[in-house]
């Protein structure tokens, strides 16, 4: 079909009136593994952070630990805007398999590390990876899921990313046991854990299709018409023919102009200008959350290694519990983002989790806490803040035009993690080696207070996206005048 042809599909209202089905389960286990992988990663990073201090390992420094957290985070931010960039030019499929083949190679050669330097720089071509899969991931799910029910399935995928945590603290509690395997090996074994999951990502993905709105836009209907009639036939059987959903009716029609790809001027205009109250909102919500638990995860073994005097074999069991609270948070409180509402439930977790932190690093200054209750506090506060921080996400992805989609995601998870999430592992590692608790209980109300901003800001200028179509809470841009 030639650019700048003006269509009619149906292809969006039929996508949200399809009913929950096990092709539904098969998108989000193939898709959602890449927060398990990054989740396994960053835990097994942090797990082995104090174990990689050793000088039978890489001997290196509280601070360098610090560092190479940051040059993942790094990595994640330049590989999310090249990648994001591809997904929106090139299709959400291509980039399913190029940003899991770059984070199975990093990951992979992160086991044969030799010293800081290399170490540092294979954790950053590991987050490339996966800051490249953030942006294909999320635009291909909320592409693909149901409007009535896309909130708690994108927060429960998100939160997936701690069953990735939970595996990579199981696994070093036997990988860093001297009894089972010396330590200059164990913890190199650890990172062949992510890339025999990202293996098994890969062949899940081949039953995934291109989306069918990115091949709306790009002038391809027909193909995408016949994708979804082939979802409704698997899905609905002999009943698929004409299932238009009554509740979507408003949306039967889109008419959009067809478009090989979308000009950067009008990227810019789009996320600066036309819709700068949603990019002020979605830099806030991103950049808060990404201070606020990288803060505190990258430097969490090290806090009970240094505060409590946890041996740092020890530290995957602690992992555990947290990682456990971090699950259940976006499992129990998913389904209220699409019932009570995304604004109002934004603004109480975001609120909560900065109320809930301040709180307990108040109680850890005064050396109330042991590492055991420490732990219990921290899993308290991220039950909370695990599905704060899924709706960052979500946020992001469903504010913005369809052509602009997986751009825009990677653009504030950029932009988030380098103002949030680049300087906060750095900060803590170096209040952390201090060993001064006034200090590192002023770093836990910064992150409080971001928090609590946060909240404020989702009060302010939330969008109330719950329940209605992706072409009714951003028009598309190949819409306009039409």
């Amino acid at each position: 079909m030639p650019n700048g042809e003006t269509i009619e599909s149906r292809v969006p209202a039929r996508l949200d009136a399809l009913p929950w089905s096990s092709w539904h389960w098969l998108i989000v286990v193939s898709l959602g593994a890449t927060w398990i992988l990054d989740g396994l990663e960053v835990t097994l990073a942090g797990a082995l952070g104090g174990v990689l201090t050793r000088p039978e390992t890489l001997g290196l420094s509280d601070a360098q630990v610090g560092a190479s957290a940051t040059c993942y985070l790094a990595g994640a931010v330049i590989g999310a805007l090249v990648f994001g960039y591809g997904t929106d030019r090139f299709g959400r499929k291509k980039f399913f398999f190029i940003t899991v083949a770059v984070y199975l190679i990093g990951t992979a050669l992160s086991a044969f590390s030799w010293n800081f330097w290399s170490y540092a720089s294979l954790r950053a071509l590991t987050g490339a990876g996966i800051g490249g899969e953030y942006a294909a991931i999320n635009s291909a799910i909320d592409e693909l899921i149901p409007a009535r029910v896309r909130g708690r399935v994108d927060l429960i995928i998100n939160g997936s990313y701690w069953v990735g945590a939970a595996m990579g603290a199981a696994a070093t509690l036997i990988l860093l046991d001297p009894r089972y395997l010396p330590m200059w090996l164990g913890w190199r074994f650890a990172f062949g854990i992510g890339a025999t999951l990202g293996l098994i990502v890969i062949l899940f993905r081949r039953w995934i299709p291109e989306s069918p709105r990115w091949l709306m836009i790009h002038g391809r209907n027909h193909e995408a018409e016949e994708i979804v009639a082939d979802v409704e036939r698997k899905v609905m059987g002999a009943n698929a023919a004409g299932i238009i959903d009554p509740g979507y009716s408003e949306a039967a029609l889109t008419r959009i102009r067809t478009r090989t790809h979308t000009p950067w001027r009008e990227i810019w205009d789009a996320i600066v200008h036309e819709h700068r109250r949603r990019s002020f909102l979605g830099f806030v919500l991103m950049s808060t959350q990404a201070f606020f638990y990288n803060a505190i995860f990258f430097t969490y073994a090290l806090v009970l290694m240094r505060f409590y005097s946890v041996p740092e074999q020890n530290v995957g069991g602690y992992l555990l519990p947290f990682a456990l609270g971090n699950v259940l948070g976006p499992l129990a409180l998913g389904h209220l983002f699409d019932t009570i509402g995304r604004k109002q439930m934004i603004t109480l977790t975001y609120g909560l989790a900065g109320i809930f932190l301040a709180l307990t690093g108040w109680l850890f200054h005064t050396g109330l806490l042991t590492a055991q209750t420490q732990t219990l506090a921290w899993t308290i506060i991220f039950f909370v803040a695990s599905a704060a921080a899924s709706s960052a996400y979500l946020t992001v992805s469903e504010i913005f035009p369809l052509e602009i989609r997986a751009m825009a995601i990677a653009i504030f998870f950029a932009i988030g993690t380098l103002v949030g999430g680049v300087g906060a592992p750095l900060l803590f590692g170096w209040i952390i080696g201090t060993g001064s608790r006034p200090v590192l209980f002023l770093g836990y109300l910064l992150a409080a207070a971001l928090m609590i901003f946060g909240a404020a800001v989702e009060a302010w200028i939330g969008v109330a996206a719950e329940r209605r179509s992706l072409e009714h809470v951003a028009a598309p841009l190949s819409s306009r005048g039409l």
